[in-house]
């Protein structure tokens, strides 16, 4: 290999756009462009048409202007100089400017030398360049256990969280606790029933209004045996807030459990009740009020002819939701003075936009119409701050089981629900995770019990699996026959591996792709689209076998091949990596 097909620290998109940025600024020295001609909108990366070349670069169409000249001139001088670089088989503009770039052989075969290299760190990024970003998923209510509506934002929160690291952001992966309000009395009440009950009493059915599932017992086994019988029949005043504390507790175990069957763990919990006793809404109030986005008045009356005979008109405090876009201003607290949800979460992300650099939300789809509030009113707290937060709110359908074509019946354990430990017991955390992955967040998804472990090309999770198990039953075969990968004769490789290698080479710019868009789900949708192209090459030596991965006379090919494997095999593992699940060895 030349210089220029060394394998190293860099992809062929980053080398390349390397090279573009040489030409640039050889142009600058030669006057051609003004010195320092602003670069960041210079891209380099595949063409939509893959018959059109390997890379495009819009270079010329977005420096036309500071060079004074039309895009296709200024392409030419460009494709001048990048077309005598030795891997460059041929330049050619196309349209109003673009440049369409076909590579050599060895340029891929110098990517695959990269994978090597590079390993686990094949596809990392420094995009993030260190900057902080919050990413807060999950946050159930504490007052049961994971359900599978919980599910696929925790595994979207997780993916995006991982994701972002290996682009290079810090960060912080956070639950949001929502422990003041009215549902953790009911769970304090409920917690006291069961109490009750494991000191003998029979408690019948459980009154409507209360939380019935079983999962309750174990905290009113632990609180009678803490407690004894000191509050069986003491007034509500006298235990409610010690069984608040307690049930939250026990809950938020509970709930840490069945979310590290599917391998998440979060950095940080914040409770809410701990910022109100911090008097952080009051902050937030006072701050929003000095300018003037929070004001006294009235809401209007609930839509309809005439209002519901119980409502009277309340002043409270309000904020300018409307100035936002909102169709009406929105309280931050209730009549009697406690803070409303949306008042509570002001104080929350306020407290939270002190200490990072962005701010992602991985929120359920019923939030809908919070979204354009809360955002308005983070912009106005820290650009008000001199600190401006970029905050991005994420919303994720809801999922909907079936099993045999039906609606799975809801859990005894839960009450209500179908937990999400039951579903990872029976078909497991890789499973689940791929799963809801396969489509995009704010998409429907049907999880179909039978089809998640169907053994099929229509099951993305077997696919993209049986893609890396077949490579590795390959390199144990190899290794048995004593072949071992090599990179000395790569230049034995034909088209359809080099097809192969193009496909894998995308892996560090999708990632880059990814992380901007907060978009972890495009990871799933490269494995697949990689593991499709492995198993069509795998399937040419169905009836050719000389295109198998190893052929029997002739060694140097077979060694080029298992390097080839090898390295697919480490670009799925990579992916997997940033999905939370296991690449598998054999099925």
């Amino acid at each position: 290999m030349s210089d220029n097909e060394t394998a190293d620290s860099k992809t062929i998109h980053s080398r390349f756009a390397g090279k573009v940025d040489a030409v640039l600024s050889a142009l600058e020295a030669e006057g051609a462009l003004p010195a320092g001609s602003p670069r960041e909108n210079v891209t380099v990366e595949p063409p939509r048409d893959a018959s059109h070349g390997d890379l495009a670069t819009n270079a010329a169409m977005v420096l036309a202007r500071q060079a004074k000249t039309n895009p296709r001139e200024l392409a030419g001088k460009i494709v001048e100089k990048i077309a005598a670089d030795p891997v460059v088989e041929s330049a050619e503009i196309a349209g109003p400017g673009f440049i369409n770039l076909r590579l050599s052989d060895s340029a891929w075969l110098a990517e695959l030398a990269a994978v090597k290299v590079l390993g686990n760190d094949y596809g990392r990024s420094t995009l993030g360049s260190g900057s902080t970003v919050n990413v807060e998923y999950v946050s159930a209510n504490p007052t049961g256990p994971m359900h599978m509506g919980h599910c696929r934002g925790a595994v979207v929160g997780d993916a995006l969280a991982a994701l972002l690291e290996f682009a290079g952001h810090t960060v912080v992966r956070e639950y949001y606790v929502n422990d003041a309000g009215g549902q953790v009395d009911v769970l304090a009440r409920s917690a006291h029933l069961r109490y009750r009950e494991a000191l003998g009493e029979d408690i019948g059915a459980i009154p409507e209004g209360l939380y019935p599932g079983e999962y309750l017992k174990p905290a009113g086994e632990k609180l009678a045996r803490e407690l004894g019988d000191r509050f069986a029949e003491a007034p509500e005043e006298e235990w409610l807030q010690a069984f608040r504390m307690h049930a939250v507790e026990a809950m938020m175990e509970l709930i840490k459990a069945d979310l590290a069957m599917l391998g998440i763990h979060h950095d940080e919990f914040a409770s809410e009740a701990a910022l109100q006793t911090a008097r952080k809404p009051e902050e937030a109030e006072k701050w929003l009020r000095k300018h003037d986005l929070v004001y006294d008045g009235v809401l209007e009356a609930p839509k309809g002819k005439t209002p519901p005979e119980d409502w009277e008109p309340v002043e409270l405090p309000l904020f300018r939701s409307t100035k936002f876009g909102d169709d009406q201003d929105r309280p931050i607290r209730k009549s009697d003075g406690e803070w409303t949800y949306f008042g509570a979460d002001l104080a929350y992300h306020m407290q939270k936009a002190e200490k990072v650099d962005a701010l992602i939300n991985i929120w359920g789809a019923d939030h809908t119409g919070t979204v354009k509030r809360i955002k308005a009113a983070v912009a106005a707290l820290s650009e008000g701050e001199g600190k401006p937060i970029p905050f991005d709110i994420k919303l994720v359908q809801m999922v909907q089981l079936m099993r045999d074509g039906e609606p799975v019946r809801m859990s005894k354990r839960s009450g209500n629900f179908v937990t999400l430990a039951d579903v990872v017991r029976e078909v497991g955390k890789d499973v689940v995770r791929f799963t809801m992955l396969t489509r995009k967040p704010e998409a429907q998804m049907e999880f179909d019990f039978a089809k998640v472990v169907e053994a099929s090309k229509d099951n993305p999770v077997f696919y993209v699996q049986y893609a890396h198990a077949r490579i590795s039953s390959t390199l144990r075969k190899a290794a048995a026959e004593d072949l071992v990968p090599s990179a000395d004769r790569l230049d034995l490789l034909g088209a359809e591996e080099i097809a192969l290698v193009r496909q894998a080479a995308q892996f560090p710019r999708i990632v880059e792709a990814a992380a901007k868009a907060r978009e972890p789900h495009r990871i799933a949708f490269f494995l697949y689209d990689l593991a499709a192209e492995l198993h069509a090459f795998w399937n040419l030596g169905n009836d050719n076998l000389e295109k198998r991965f190893i052929v029997a006379q002739n060694r140097d090919l077979t060694r080029a091949r298992l390097f080839l494997a090898e390295q697919i095999g480490q670009v799925i593992r990579n992916g997997f990596s940033l999905l939370g699940v296991e690449a598998v060895e054999e099925m």
